[in-house]
C-alpha cells in the first residue's frame, strides 16, 4: 500500500477516521447505557465494552494534550503551569479525603487513601504536559 502524498486526501482520510471513530464510540455508549438502563451501574462496568470506552478516551485525551501545548502561546513558563497545577491538585485531593473521611461508614484511611489516589491520578497528566511544554519549549529555543 502506497502512502498517501496529497495533503487534499491526508485531510480526507482524517476526516473518515474521525467520523467512524464517532460512530463506534456513540455505539459503545448506546450499548452500556442499555447496560445501564437494564442492569444498573455494576452490570454496566462488568461488559468488556466498558474498559475499550474508557481506554479510548484517555487514550484520546492525552493525545489531544499534545495538539493543546502546540496551540498555545509561547508565552507561557511550564514551571509556572506546573507549580499551579501542583498547588489545585494538592487541594482538590485533599478536600476530597477530608470529605470521604467524615462520610458515615468511611474511616480517615479511607480518606487518605481516596485523596492519594485522586492526586497520583491527577499528578501522570500533570507531569505529562510539563513534559510537552518543556519538550516544546527545548525545540524553539534550537530553532
Amino acid at each position: 500500500m502506497k502512502k498517501i502524498k496529497d495533503e487534499r486526501l491526508v485531510l480526507q482520510n482524517l476526516k473518515n477516521i474521525r467520523i467512524a471513530y464517532i460512530i463506534q464510540t456513540v455505539g459503545i455508549l448506546g450499548i452500556l447505557g442499555y447496560d445501564l438502563v437494564t442492569k444498573g451501574f455494576d452490570g454496566m462496568r462488568e461488559n468488556p465494552l466498558w474498559l475499550v470506552f474508557i481506554l479510548t478516551t484517555v487514550i484520546s485525551t492525552y493525545l489531544s494534550m499534545s495538539i493543546s501545548i502546540d496551540h498555545e502561546g509561547n508565552g507561557k513558563s511550564p514551571k509556572k503551569g506546573l507549580n499551579i497545577s501542583l498547588f489545585v491538585i494538592v487541594i482538590v485531593s485533599i478536600l476530597i479525603g477530608f470529605f470521604v473521611s467524615i462520610t458515615d461508614g468511611f474511616t480517615i484511611i479511607d480518606g487518605v487513601m481516596m485523596g492519594g489516589i485522586l492526586f497520583i491520578c491527577g499528578l501522570v497528566p500533570v507531569i505529562y504536559i510539563y513534559y510537552l511544554r518543556i519538550k516544546r519549549q527545548n525545540e524553539h529555543f534550537d530553532e
